[in-house]
């Protein structure tokens, strides 16, 4: 199961490089999107945030209900990935996924979404381009739902996530606010939680998640971090510009490939 990112789709890049890479080792996957990700809005209020672990636990069950009866593994990417160590530390031993791989993960949301509303730097651009969409989808959605008791023009105001997210995010998805769910739903205090074997992959010049947010060391021998230098986020590409190379879609299969022969 691959997990895409903030406003990612099963189409985006870096998911389909890992299909790609699955594929090559005969496995089947499945590639969920998050709600008002696949092309069209879902029919609720309620959208999707990094603290989402309901909707991936039922793929997880829709999966194992069609038949599979081997190992389930999962492969996530940034907000994906968030959502996935909350999801194996929430459930432990009960985890359903057998072994996950986490690429790019916020661990600290409060902390990240600094990183993404500051004026300056990388992340200014992934925050427009963020909230863009964001503030469109959810301007349908209070269209489609006047009486939720949202307000459009404060939605419509929001120039940083950290007010999207307080005038939509965490109200639509059963926090108090913006502080509230970076807190609940951050991954980082939850690591010491997972019983599942996982792999991090982060990148130290990544614009979005400070480098002094990445949990060194991690108090926990299930979970390890491969910590690189450069890759950016959701970028880690090696090969040429001719012939590019997805390092990290790369690693996360073959990790995932290394517990199954275990």
């Amino acid at each position: 199961m691959v997990l895409h990112g903030l406003e990612g789709s099963p189409h985006s890049g870096y998911v389909r490089a890992t299909l790609n890479e699955i594929a090559r080792r005969g496995w089947g996957a499945v590639a969920m999107a998050w709600r008002s990700c696949s092309g069209e809005p879902n029919r609720t209020l309620r959208s999707y945030c990094s603290g989402e672990t309901e909707d991936p636990r039922f793929v997880c069950a829709r999966i194992r209900g069609a038949g599979v009866r081997g190992p389930l593994f999962a492969i996530g990417y940034s907000l994906g990935a968030n959502a996935l160590l909350k999801l194996l530390a929430e459930t432990g031993e009960d985890a359903p996924v057998d072994a996950a791989a986490a690429v790019s993960t916020p661990f600290d949301l409060a902390a990240c979404a600094r990183a993404l509303d500051a004026p300056w730097g990388g992340g200014a651009l992934y925050r427009r381009v963020f909230l863009r969409t964001l503030r469109q989808k959810a301007l349908g959605k209070l269209r489609e739902h006047p009486a939720c008791g949202l307000s459009p023009e404060v939605v419509r105001r929001a120039r940083t996530l950290h007010a999207f997210d307080d005038a939509f995010t965490a109200p639509s998805n059963d926090y108090r606010d913006a502080d509230d769910y970076y807190a609940r739903a951050s991954s980082g205090p939850l690591l010491p939680r997972i019983r599942r074997p996982v792999l991090c992959i982060s990148a130290e010049d990544d614009p979005m998640i400070p480098v002094e947010t990445l949990p060194t060391p991690i108090p926990n021998p299930s979970v390890q971090l491969l910590r690189t230098r450069r890759g950016g986020h959701v970028g880690f590409l090696a090969g040429s510009l001719v012939r590019p190379r997805f390092w990290a879609e790369a690693q996360a299969v073959e990790f995932l490939a290394q517990v199954a022969r275990t």
